[in-house]
């Protein structure tokens, strides 16, 4: 845990963890400013489709293009939360269209939202109440595998063995 919440490790496939190279973590939405700049520059077919986006252990929003991976916008690092944020155009202002913590890469909690609504609250974005979108993940205490929770069955899709309540997808947490 961080003072500000719990921390995730990239818990995804290896090799895309190293692929990431100094300097490609997404964009520092460290103001209204920054986000003012940043979503200018990207093209009317982007914005119809929500964007990767984490928010580092320092409790900033970092955005990338969707096809990008989480561990990759987070320069490797570990985050506070992540997943797919879209935007639109309310009058003269933009706000927070949807938001998941869809990221097979980090599995944050859904109690991750905490975090989200801070970072987006701190650089003046409206937002919806909660993940618009919420993933469940949990890792399979019997065979060991990532699954993602479907209506409340709590059950892996691999082994069939129960799986927790509580989140525990990083083994070393």
């Amino acid at each position: 845990m961080s003072a500000r919440g719990r921390s995730y490790r990239y818990v995804g496939p290896v090799e895309l963890r190293a692929a990431v190279r100094p300097g490609s973590d997404g964009c520092l939405i460290s103001s209204a400013a920054v986000f003012d700049d940043w979503i200018a520059g990207q093209s009317a077919a982007e914005l119809t489709e929500p964007f990767t986006f984490v928010v580092g252990t320092d409790g900033v929003l970092r955005l990338a293009p969707r096809r990008s991976e989480h561990v990759a916008c987070a320069g490797g690092a570990m985050v506070l939360s992540a997943g797919e944020i879209g935007f639109v155009r309310e009058a003269d202002r933009w706000a927070v269209s949807e938001v998941s913590n869809q990221s097979t890469g980090y599995c944050p909690d859904i109690g991750s939202w905490w975090e989200v609504a801070r970072a987006l609250d701190d650089v003046g974005l409206e937002r919806p109440p909660g993940f618009t979108h919420e993933v469940v993940f949990r890792r399979c205490p019997g065979c060991q595998e990532l699954n993602i929770v479907r209506e409340g069955d709590f059950v892996c899709v691999f082994c069939g063995s129960d799986l927790p309540e509580t989140w525990n997808v990083d083994p070393n947490v």
